[in-house]
């Protein structure tokens, strides 16, 4: 399924996505032969964008680890576009999608400097407890402080 608009489901009257930007320079080491990033490297692209949004949000992996969580990842999509070269800037842009149920929605776009469209995707994360790797049926308290934070407008508010 390539995107159309959005790959989630945008709930109404939900605060609007927390959306982060970071820059990025196609290194030797994540390109192929023929100086283009090998398709297996976007997913580490989108964990940069998912970091950083983490750390904003208070759902860093420390955080998870602190609480005893754990945070995998059940579902990856990507849709390719536009080869990244060698050495060619580009902007990861990482959205979380609001969502009520114990688990983390996520769209990435990979921009490049022409504002054409790279690469995007998107990640399903539930969280599980540590202690067992059992599903927690219910939001944990760090999302439900995450939940609180945004509702009250501390994150930066995207598209």
């Amino acid at each position: 399924m390539r995107k159309k608009q959005n790959y989630f489901e945008r709930i109404e009257g939900a605060p609007a996505p927390v959306v982060v930007e970071v820059r990025r320079r196609v290194r030797f080491s994540e390109v192929d032969p023929l100086a283009i990033v090998w398709h297996g490297r976007y997913p580490s692209y989108f964990e940069e964008g998912s970091e950083e949004i983490g750390r904003r949000c208070g759902l860093s992996y420390r955080d998870f680890y602190e609480a005893g969580l754990r945070a995998p990842i059940v579902k990856l999509h990507i849709d390719y576009f536009r080869p990244l070269r060698l050495a060619e800037e580009f902007t990861i842009r990482t959205a979380l999608i609001w969502d009520t149920a114990s688990r983390l929605n996520t769209e990435y776009e990979l921009v490049k400097d022409d504002g054409s469209i790279a690469t995007s995707g998107y990640t399903v994360q539930v969280f599980t407890y540590a202690s067992s790797g059992e599903v927690c049926m219910v939001s944990p308290e760090i999302l439900q402080t995450c939940r609180k934070r945004w509702k009250a407008g501390e994150f930066n508010q995207g598209r």
